[in-house]
């Protein structure tokens, strides 16, 4: 194999093929390389660590083809001291792949190509949806951040795509709060559930394009092709909660905020919270006023008033202030709706004029 690629080229897709390689100490040194790929009509970067797996096509110059596979660590540590300019060429002879860049060149040992497991795709090529990259990007990543770090509950370490309707909903908890988001299909006859377990979700996420993006999937697996290639993630076997029964129907009390005032005071606010990380909210709907509250006996207390549109009865309810500013990556509404059913019931916060979101916390202990 005798490949020549742009080196801003070769940096870009090495940095996101190794994030699918295994990581731990394993028996098979194939899952923790890239496999690189030459052939007549593209040069591949491959990757898997048998929970996710990619396979990316790069642009380059083939003059001879071949397979190799290159420690992903190494691969990554030479694309780090590169400059991006200029072009990079990699021959392969014997067990030994030789990277030329400028006047430098380095020698890599490689690993047995034959022992790099083959990729699973999913069979069922009718379960398909199309979406942009960079919504794709946002709803994974921000909805990712919101599923459990527990493995005791795969379920809840995992994020939910159902498909109905002409919507696709995605939806992730830890128990403590819950973020759910919508957004319509243009291919409205498709129907399905699966879950993607979060970590695997965030990996993808940050190597996707920014153009269409085709999801496919069936029971065990799914994957996200573009024009550049393609992403698969194994799917968690069990059955998501059923959330809707915790969303409180009714409420006493809601308030609208200015995003900007609700993510300084709480910023504020933060700084003096407990070892829990707790914090009040103050609902005052004779004042038109919602207000943060925290008390911390090592540092001192804080008190934030925002002028608010109230309706409804006051109330007084304690949260973690961790979730509730992540609500501030879900939506970039110029307003916040917050809306309480009542002393140890859950809140629920949107974005005004957004009804792609819904946003519920839990409270703790006053």
């Amino acid at each position: 194999m005798y490949i020549s690629i742009e080196k801003k080229i070769f940096i870009e897709t090495v940095y996101k093929v190794a994030r699918f390689a295994e990581r731990k100490n394993t028996s098979l040194p194939a899952l923790s390389s890239i496999l690189i790929i030459a052939g007549d009509e593209s040069i591949k970067m491959r990757a898997t660590n048998l929970e996710t797996g990619i396979d990316l096509k790069l642009e380059g110059e083939c003059k001879s083809k071949g397979v190799v596979a290159i420690p992903a660590t190494v691969l990554q540590q030479i694309a780090g001291s590169l400059t991006p300019e200029g072009r990079i060429t990699l021959e392969h002879t014997g067990d030994i792949v030789s990277l030329t860049s400028g006047t430098g060149k380095s020698s890599i040992k490689t690993v047995p190509h034959d022992d790099f497991p083959s990729i699973p795709f999913p069979e069922n090529q009718k379960n398909k949806i199309i979406l942009p990259g960079t919504l794709l990007r946002t709803l994974l990543t921000s909805i990712a951040s919101c599923a459990s770090n527990s493995t005791i509950r795969p379920e809840l370490s995992s994020i939910s795509l159902s498909l109905e309707g002409g919507v696709l909903t995605i939806v992730a908890t830890d128990s403590f709060r819950l973020a759910e988001k919508k957004t319509a299909l243009s291919n409205k006859g498709i129907q399905g559930k699966l879950l993607i377990p979060a970590k695997n979700a965030i990996e993808i996420a940050q190597a996707l394009p920014d153009g269409d993006i085709t999801l496919t999937f069936d029971e065990h697996q799914c994957a996200f092709s573009s024009a550049t290639g393609v992403m698969v993630s194994r799917l968690t076997n069990a059955n998501y909660p059923d959330y809707r029964q915790i969303i409180p129907k009714e409420s006493i009390v809601e308030a609208i905020v200015l995003r900007k005032d609700f993510e300084t005071a709480l910023k504020r606010t933060a700084i003096f919270s407990d070892s829990f990380q707790k914090i009040r909210i103050n609902f005052d709907p004779k004042k038109n006023h919602f207000s943060f509250f925290a008390h911390n006996i090592d540092i001192g207390e804080s008190i934030e008033t925002l002028s608010a549109q109230i309706t409804g009865s006051a109330l007084d309810l304690s949260f973690n202030h961790r979730y509730l500013s992540a609500v501030l990556a879900l939506t970039n509404t110029e307003s916040l709706s917050l809306t309480a059913a009542g002393i140890g019931r859950p809140i629920i916060i949107k974005g005004v004029g957004d009804p792609s979101l819904l946003y519920l916390i839990s409270p703790m202990n006053q």
